[in-house]
């Protein structure tokens, strides 16, 4: 049976025990659910919010391709993947990643893979409000997400 893919763009807040639940629910064949949260920090204290845009449309696409990806290269059950857009404050949601199958490496894996290729190919720009009221500029792609990314290729 193929994995059971979904994926979302959203401003809004989600519930981790809620995604969950929804992913495994009346699922049988489930034995592992891996799940990978990514939350706003504060930079130190210097934070108010991460701007987080995206590119409607291509990003639910391209998330949705590296979903199906995982799917092809694990025998996963189910993946879940949530991107938040909008402003976001220290210690809220980003991103939620949830892969389940019936063995936990291949949860694992698939996870790792999805939040790797989600952080360098998703269409998505961070900009940061610092709490003194100044924008700053745009955040610039880190090279060693590039390189986490790496590791997967065949």
């Amino acid at each position: 049976m193929p994995a059971t893919i979904a994926v979302r763009v959203q401003s809004e807040d989600f519930d981790v025990a809620a995604e969950i639940a929804d992913l495994s629910r009346g699922r049988t064949d489930i034995g592992a659910v891996v799940t990978f949260s990514g939350l706003c920090r504060d930079e130190a204290g210097t934070l108010a919010a991460l701007e987080l845009e995206h590119y409607a449309g291509m990003a639910e696409r391209e998330i949705t391709a590296i979903a199906e990806e995982a799917a092809r290269r694990w025998p996963l059950s189910a993946a879940s993947a949530i991107h938040r857009f909008g402003m976001i404050r220290p210690g809220e949601n980003i991103v939620l990643v949830v892969t389940a199958s019936a063995h936990r490496q291949a949860a694992f894996d698939a996870a790792n893979f999805l939040m790797d290729y989600l952080k360098s190919r998703a269409p998505f720009w961070k900009k940061e409000h610092r709490v003194d009221g100044r924008v700053g500029d745009w955040v610039s792609a880190k090279d060693s997400d590039d390189a986490a990314a790496e590791r997967w290729r065949r």
